[in-house]
């Protein structure tokens, strides 16, 4: 283990912000990452208490010192709070890492394929078993129905897909095709998104996929970003 690990320990409450960072950039594994982020938020929560006693003990006694104890507890029960919201969307989150809203017909990844090649998880989609879980985990998960043609639609999309600060790795218009990847802000995760659009009645039909590179599940990270990417596509319409 490197100098820079052993330096700081894990029951560090600040490590709650830096556990993911530094798997981003190589400084520990994803092993160590998720163990320094559980500890620090068990002791970010032990840290808001012992703060919250001081303060009440200070306040009591008339002394100097209340700005730090009441700093202590603003920052203990900030970690507390981030770690215990995680736990609690993690809890709940079903163990998937693939979302579309055609789990019948998911869009295909194509472009992206190179960038995947050494990803745990694979490119091809998993099937109704995917598809049961993803219905349970995210039923209101579903294509949506623009009234403007797949033209006009695509670099509408492309546009919010620039704006969300994903990186296109692919864009055609003439087959209403893109590809892109996100990284997550925190641990730096790659997910790969593919974006559909198919000519319905006078409109455009829009489905998205997105897939995460590594780990079992995505604690709900996919389904937000295609929420997110729909929400703000209907609203240019």
């Amino acid at each position: 283990m490197s100098s820079t690990v052993s330096s700081s320990s894990p029951s560090d409450p600040s490590n709650l912000v830096f556990s993911g960072f530094a798997y981003r950039f190589g400084v520990w594994g994803l092993h160590a990452a998720f163990t320094v982020f559980g500890v620090a938020g068990w002791v970010s929560g032990i840290g808001a208490l012992l703060s919250l006693i001081g303060l009440v003990i200070v306040l009591a006694a008339h002394r100097g010192g209340v700005m730090l104890a009441t700093l202590g507890l603003v920052v203990g029960a900030l970690g507390a709070a981030t770690f215990v919201k995680w736990m609690r969307t993690a809890k709940h989150a079903v163990p998937i890492h693939d979302i579309t809203t055609d789990v019948d017909n998911p869009p295909q990844f194509v472009a992206v394929l190179p960038l995947r090649a050494s990803a745990p998880n694979p490119a091809t989609y998993g099937g109704a078993e995917v598809a049961a879980l993803q219905r349970q985990g995210y039923p209101d998960v579903g294509p949506l129905m623009l009234p403007s043609d797949p033209a006009h639609v695509f670099h509408a999309a492309r546009n919010v897909a620039e704006h969300m600060g994903w990186q296109l790795v692919a864009a055609d218009s003439s087959a209403g095709h893109i590809e892109a990847t996100a990284t997550t802000r925190w641990f730096g995760f790659k997910d790969d998104i593919v974006v559909r659009l198919t000519p319905s009645g006078n409109g455009t039909r829009v489905d998205v996929r997105s897939e995460s590179r590594l780990g079992s599940s995505d604690v709900g990270t996919n389904a937000a970003r295609i929420r997110k990417f729909l929400r703000r596509l209907r609203e240019t319409h």
